[in-house]
């Protein structure tokens, strides 16, 4: 792993950059207040290759990796454009039919995640499963050569914009016991219905509950292995929590490009506030944090673009962990740098706070990766 990215990695970056600055932070909040979608970015970024840079060359990607996609990501963040179906729709569920899916399924899905074209939300949590996923109990039974499915999902991103979800259910084994399975489900499909949650954040991306009633499916529905349920399903979570990070550290650099900006200019004293250390230290502090945090989503990225999933689970929970907390305190710092105005609608730090504070719960928590790290990293006994 080297510390200094390829030459193709920074000319992406700097040319997403290009794309997110056309944009910026005031498109996609005049946008999240009026209930109105990114649409016009989302058709670029897909037009212009961004959106598939980790699809395989074969399906019309551009045959990257996650970190690829990451640095999409965070750059997009960067821009003000924090763009949360990239988390899920190239991320997850591209990376999941990539990897598991048949023949026929990634004809059909990957060229199209590629431009950009097609959007799958991904549901996995359940009201009364929280972070525990081995309570799910959405339900796959066969039926002549398909599936039906029932259940219930919350907290479901992009379903209204999406073309179909990736639904975790569990199917019965031979033996009859549960275990997860994922199924392709349209959303136009009999039987699928969602409702909107309401949600404190400046968003262009709605929350939802999915209602599954007898949703029939056919059998080429199914991605993947029936016994390959739980692999298949950290394959996309890994990519998940890496480009979560990825996120967070856009936003982070956001955050504080603001507050370095206002602390440059600002002056009360005859001098910029920023030359003051009550001020210059904490921003310091917090670009450090950031920068550290970067670097450990950086090593998950390769880690998984190399094939070690073990290595990557690790690294990919600590940098979701790290990101989220670094970003938490870049935003508070700034908001602070700004003083009254940056809670003020005109300096656009304020509503930053909210999002970055979803991070430390979404989409794992701070706790449970705390959890994995003390069991899995540490050897200590399982605390639940």
């Amino acid at each position: 792993m080297s510390f200094v990215e390829t030459e193709e990695r920074r000319a992406l970056r700097a040319a997403v950059a290009d794309l997110g600055a056309k944009y910026g932070a005031s498109y996609y909040v005049e946008r999240a207040k009026a209930g109105r979608k990114t649409d016009e970015l989302w058709a670029e970024a897909g037009r212009l290759g961004y959106l598939g840079v980790n699809v395989p060359a074969e399906y019309g990607g551009g045959g990257g990796g996650i970190g690829d996609l990451a640095a999409v990501c965070e750059e997009l963040a960067a821009a003000g454009c924090p763009l949360l179906l990239m988390v899920v729709s190239p991320a997850i569920c591209a990376t999941i039919i990539a990897r598991s899916g048949t023949e026929g399924q990634r004809e059909h899905w990957l060229p199209r995640f590629a431009d950009g074209s097609v959007t799958m939300a991904f549901a996995i949590t359940e009201p009364d499963a929280g972070s525990n996923s081995h309570r799910i109990t959405t339900t796959a039974r066969r039926d002549g050569d398909g599936w039906v499915l029932s259940g219930q999902k919350t907290f479901i991103s992009g379903v209204d914009e999406a073309d179909a979800v990736l639904v975790v259910a569990r199917s019965h084994d031979q033996r009859g016991n549960l275990r997860p399975s994922l199924f392709i489900v349209p959303t136009g499909a009999a039987g699928f219905a969602f409702t909107p949650i309401d949600m404190e954040i400046v968003s262009p991306e709605k929350q939802f509950v999915l209602h599954l009633d007898d949703v029939r499916l056919p059998a080429d529905a199914l991605v993947g292995d029936e016994d390959g349920g739980l692999l298949q399903l950290f394959a996309g979570l890994n990519p998940e929590r890496i480009m979560a990070a990825a996120m967070g550290a856009g936003i982070g650099r956001l955050a504080l490009g603001k507050a370095v900006s206002y602390a440059n200019e600002r002056q009360v004293f005859r001098t910029p506030i920023g030359a003051h250390q009550g001020l210059a230290h904490p921003l310091a502090a917090a670009k450090i944090e950031l920068e550290l945090a970067r670097l450990m989503a950086q090593k998950a990225a390769w880690l998984y673009d190399a094939g070690d999933d073990d290595g990557a689970g690790e690294a990919a929970n600590m940098a979701k962990y790290a990101t989220a907390e670094a970003a938490v305190h870049c935003v508070d710092q700034a908001i602070q740098t700004h003083g009254g105005n940056g809670l003020t609608t005109e300096y656009g730090v304020g509503m930053l706070a909210g999002v970055v504070r979803l991070m430390r719960i979404a989409p794992v928590s701070r706790e449970m990766i705390l959890n994995f790290v003390a069991q899995h990293t540490l050897g200590l006994p399982k605390s639940y």
